[in-house]
């Protein structure tokens, strides 16, 4: 491996220990063959002053939960470096109190998730300490000729024997560091575990590193005959072959409903991840174990080994999806025969799951957490079948990571707390006409209560509008059906399928009597009718297989209540509320839901310039003030009350209700 230190980078942050330690760690998480997460732990130790300008050593040690890619200084722990190093010897902790005395080593008001390996990085006297599961170096230590590769390839390194992360190896390294002059070793390795490199220069640490992880490169290159190809980057995965999108769909509502909750579901069929889901012997490989023991607390200690498969004969034959009641009935079963736990509380889901001959799937309930599951599951792969083809995968037992997992309980109490407060964890939405308005309203408020939305819209600046992690702006015209065929496709792949769907997409324009419509007629009835017909055509089927799926037409006052002047609109809510109530009738042995809202009055949109809205207060010999809430409760709606309904009604809270039309207009006593 070689290094790809720049003296022009470095000379532009020399001096600054933390910003050097930062650029070591983006240049391994950048590597192929690191783990960008859960891969590279880098400390620094420096002197700081405390508020009373006292010195005091400090370790900056990269937080847990930071992809190395792109590590900055903000995205260390400062932490007492004394008192940290001390707490590896404190036998009575455990790993939660651990976390909870080195957030109490903190020295400043903001922390990250300290790095369980925190009292490793003190305990070694160098200012750097880089720590990594590098792939090349894993499939070698978890090979079944382990002890004699590492032998005869890391002579001059310091060879600890495995124990369980946390306490347990921090306690450990710590001991066999003791009384060690640790100058005379080029690095740690740390069987079925990883390697460990240090240096007063971080360059050196860096550099070292890199050529330790290229023994093991050399050794997998000169002996592996068929290379494994690298694992795919996410930014791949978009261009991977699809599968027959219905059957996706399914795997992900099997998951969810073997989890208890929405999960989203992120498929891997690039070329390597076919290769990997084709192998002829993929159950038996896969069931050997994870990479580290630390990965059972984001994928499980294995994967799931899905197929479909047609059952029964003649009228009484069907595809039926296999593979995921046995893996669930026998993780239990090794629950209960390594821990003696048959409370069923640690949770039998798979994070991770191979669907035969069509590649990988990672499962997580927020894009994030999918992310980081199929960053493992990748690099996983390449380690399992690289180790395979020299020597054969020999990782830890299962009784090992079955102990890991079980400090992890599933769902989590953070997981838990999330769902309380975010109803539409894990749920993916649609959201038409999201540019502004009701509809920006809308996907906003579906993403902070947990769901991926996708807002589509005509107009180009959606992708600005809507552009952060699980909040999508994507331009789509909504009268062409192949772009929106197309549009929906596009969200059930890359987020397994879809459980909300809101119709806001429409146009209003008024002052036209009936005698004079004729483009307006057929452009309102198209955008605001047809369209919507066309849409629920394409996404039905998916929310079929939705979790809690729920559909929610905006309507308007002018159904019940229509202005003259306004016979398009009028009537195009009116035949949307009515396509709403039959759908619900249709879907409701599917359980789906579908609800109108009529909203009236709402003015925070780009529709209402100042001008408009003046010209219309005017009409009623109104300021512009009195206009805005010229309802029953004198109140102003506005968008964002809109949304917050939407996701109310969208929620579990609404579960018993279908085939509903619920005003937000501040009480029109027209409609009353």
């Amino acid at each position: 491996m070689k290094s790809t230190w720049t003296d022009a980078d470095s000379s532009e942050i020399e001096g600054d220990d933390l910003a050097l330690c930062a650029y070591a760690s983006r240049l391994l998480g950048a590597d192929d063959y690191f783990l960008s997460i859960d891969g590279v732990t880098t400390s620094a130790k420096v002197t700081a002053h405390d508020l009373f300008g006292r010195e005091v050593e400090v370790l900056h040690v990269k937080s847990a939960n930071v992809w190395s890619e792109s590590v900055q200084n903000e995205d260390f722990d400062a932490l007492r470096l004394n008192e940290t190093k001390l707490l590896a010897d404190v036998e009575s902790l455990t790993d939660d109190e651990l976390a909870e005395q080195l957030s109490l080593q903190s020295v400043s008001s903001t922390l990250n998730c300290p790095s369980l390996y925190a009292p490793v990085h003190a305990a070694i006297l160098a200012k750097f300490v880089i720590q990594s599961h590098a792939d090349f170096v894993i499939a070698l230590l978890n090979n079944a000729k382990a002890d004699a590769l590492i032998a005869e390839l890391y002579p001059d390194c310091l060879v600890v024997p495995y124990k369980t992360p946390g306490v347990q190896l921090c306690r450990h390294l710590s001991q066999q560091l003791q009384g060690q002059d640790i100058d005379k070793y080029a690095g740690i390795i740390v069987k079925q575990h990883g390697l460990i490199t240090y240096s007063n220069d971080c360059q050196s640490a860096y550099e070292i590193h890199c050529e330790l992880v290229g023994r093991a490169k050399k050794y997998v290159d000169d002996n592996c005959s068929n290379p494994i190809p690298v694992p795919g980057d996410a930014a791949e995965l978009k261009t991977g072959k699809r599968p027959e999108l219905l059957r996706l769909a399914t795997i992900r509502k099997a998951i969810s409903n073997a989890k208890g909750a929405a999960q989203l579901v992120q498929l891997d069929s690039t070329p390597a991840a076919i290769a990997y889901a084709s192998r002829g012997d993929i159950d038996k490989v896969s069931a050997k174990g994870p990479m580290i023991v630390d990965h059972g607390a984001r994928t499980r200690r294995i994967p799931a080994v899905l197929e479909f498969r047609e059952t029964g004969a003649g009228d009484d034959a069907k595809e039926t999806l296999v593979g995921l009641e046995e893996y669930s009935s026998e993780y239990q079963a090794g629950l209960e025969k390594h821990l003696n736990d048959s409370s069923g509380k640690i949770g039998t889901a798979p994070r991770v799951a191979i669907w035969k001959n069509n590649g990988v799937l990672a499962v997580g309930n927020s894009v994030r957490d999918r992310a980081e599951v199929a960053e493992i599951a990748r690099h996983t792969s390449w380690c399992m079948q690289t180790a395979e083809a020299i020597g054969g995968w020999s990782p830890l037992p299962s009784e090992e990571t079955l102990a890991f997992e079980a400090c992890v309980k599933d769902p989590t109490c953070s997981e838990r707390l999330d769902r309380e407060s975010k109803p539409h964890l894990g749920k993916v939405a649609i959201v038409t006409g999201a540019c502004g308005g009701i509809g920006r309203a809308t996907a906003e408020r579906l993403h902070s209560d947990g769901a991926v939305v996708i807002g589509l819209d005509i107009n180009p600046k959606i992708t600005e509008n809507l552009d952060s992690e699980g909040l999508i702006g994507r331009v789509c015209d909504l009268t062409n059906e192949e772009a929106v065929q197309q549009a929906v496709e596009d969200v059930v792949f890359e987020f397994g399928g879809l459980d909300i769907v809101v119709l806001n997409a429409g146009i209003f324009k008024s002052g036209e009597t009936i005698d004079q419509l004729d483009e307006t007629w057929d452009r309102t009835m198209a955008i605001n009718l047809t369209a919507s017909q066309r849409f629920l055509k394409h996404t039905i089927p998916y929310l079929k297989l939705g979790v809690d799926a729920s559909i929610i037409v905006i309507g308007s006052r002018n159904y019940p209540a229509p202005g003259a002047g306004a016979a398009a609109y009028s009537v195009s809510k009116a035949g949307i509320t009515q396509l709403a109530r039959v759908a619900a009738l249709e879907l409701c042995k599917s359980n789906v839901r579908v609800n109108i809202i009529h909203p009236d009055a709402v003015f925070d949109t780009e529709l209402w310039t100042q001008e408009a809205l003046e010209k219309s207060a005017k009409r009623y010999n109104m300021t512009v003030e009195q206009y805005k809430t010229k309802n029953l409760l004198g109140r102003e709606v506005r968008s964002s009350d809109v949304g917050r309904l939407v996701s109310v009604v969208a929620s579990d809270v609404f579960c018993a209700t279908t085939g509903a039309q619920i005003p937000i207009d501040g009480g029109s006593d027209r409609v009353i």
